[in-house]
């Protein structure tokens, strides 16, 4: 059997994790021949509720889960982590403006990006889905210095699975025959969902819809599809979102078997964009890691599309960019290909925030 690996979640009993952890747990992020210990983050208040999160973990009975341990800051839930789902964020109150929003979120990923920086695997992989998630994760990356930028992403992933799914009705085609579909920029309604790189059954998407549909019907729906599932169902996408982030984890590091997939990652200039946010791309993930799919074309009104939402995160970096340490610009504009940490295992679960532990093997 294989070694476990320690994997965080924060906003561990909210919602989306309440879809999220019990995946993992079955083994569908990393295998079913891959052990866990889940290291479960909350704030303070919510402590008694994760304790009832994990209870019902320990009541499934998994054999993939080694440890659970209950944490109340990143500082001891982050100790060792080779993956870090980081789904708590504050959210977005009634006349709050997005300037404020991007304020109150920047003291929980500071605070989270030093708790990786200090504590975690040194290959550690940073997923943030809690909202507004680019940005979150640009002010994640500037505060862990020590670690390459290319090891936090932003979530778009859901974004592209409603592109396939939406896309995939259109046609009457199962969205796992298309490929080449890119969501470029930000997680928000200034999002571009490219289908002109896209086939269906191996031909041009693009050929078999209508223009019309296209812009003002399917780019509005992706755009705005967390609104619309608020109108119907009263509640934000939870399950949806839960699935995107395990996909997008699994890909990145078991790979994208040759699929494009959208990831919100470091911009290095690829595409004319600007160098140092984290911007939605094309990638093809192998061997723990992603590269940009290059030279893909883009048409004019791609081009215009691709401007306004890079725009939005420029503007978004300019709010926050008060509250970015200095000393890690520079390395976010001038980045390294590649991590050279390599995984280190350890089997121990502390016992001061140990919840459950079933590692013997003899």
């Amino acid at each position: 059997m294989k070694q476990p690996v320690r994997i965080a979640v924060t906003g561990a009993a909210g919602n989306i994790s309440y879809s999220l952890l019990f995946k993992i747990a079955a083994g569908e992020m990393l295998g079913t021949d891959q052990p866990v210990i889940l290291q479960l983050v909350e704030i303070p208040q919510a402590m008694d509720k994760l304790r009832g999160v994990a209870m019902e973990l320990e009541d499934c009975s998994f054999p993939l889960v080694h440890g659970i341990t209950l944490h109340d800051n990143p500082f001891d839930g982050f100790k060792g982590i080779h993956y870090a789902m980081l789904v708590g964020a504050r959210p977005r109150s009634k006349g709050m403006e997005r300037a404020d929003l991007l304020e109150a979120n920047a003291a929980i990923f500071s605070e989270q990006g030093k708790a990786l920086n200090d504590v975690a695997n040194r290959d550690v992989k940073a997923l943030v889905i809690g909202n507004p998630a680019n940005t979150n994760c640009l002010i994640l990356s500037r505060n862990a210095p020590d670690l390459d930028p290319s090891q936090f992403c932003a979530m778009t992933r859901l974004d592209h699975n409603r592109s396939l799914g939406i896309l995939g009705n259109k046609l009457g085609v199962n969205p796992s025959d298309i490929d080449g579909v890119t969501v470029w920029g930000n997680h928000s309604p200034t999002m571009y969902p490219d289908l002109h790189n896209a086939t269906a059954l191996g031909e041009s998407v693009i050929d078999q819809i209508d223009e019309s549909w296209y812009k003002t019907e399917f780019t509005p729906r992706i755009q705005k599809r967390g609104a619309e599932i608020i109108e119907w169902r009263g509640l934000s996408s939870a399950a949806s979102a839960a699935q995107a982030g395990l996909d997008h984890m699994r890909d990145w590091a078991l790979g994208s078997e040759g699929k494009i997939v959208s990831m919100g990652i470091i911009s290095d200039g690829s595409y004319g964009v600007a160098k140092g946010i984290y911007y939605s791309f094309p990638c093809i993930c192998e061997f723990g890691s992603y590269q940009i799919v290059k030279d893909l074309e883009v048409n004019e009104y791609g081009q215009s599309m691709m401007k306004k939402t890079e725009q939005e995160l420029l503007e978004e970096k300019a709010a926050v960019d008060h509250l970015l340490p200095a000393d890690t610009a520079e390395s976010r504009e001038n980045l390294r290909t590649s991590t050279d940490g390599q995984t280190q295992f350890d089997n121990g679960v502390d016992a001061a925030s140990a919840y459950y532990k079933a590692d013997r093997i003899c």
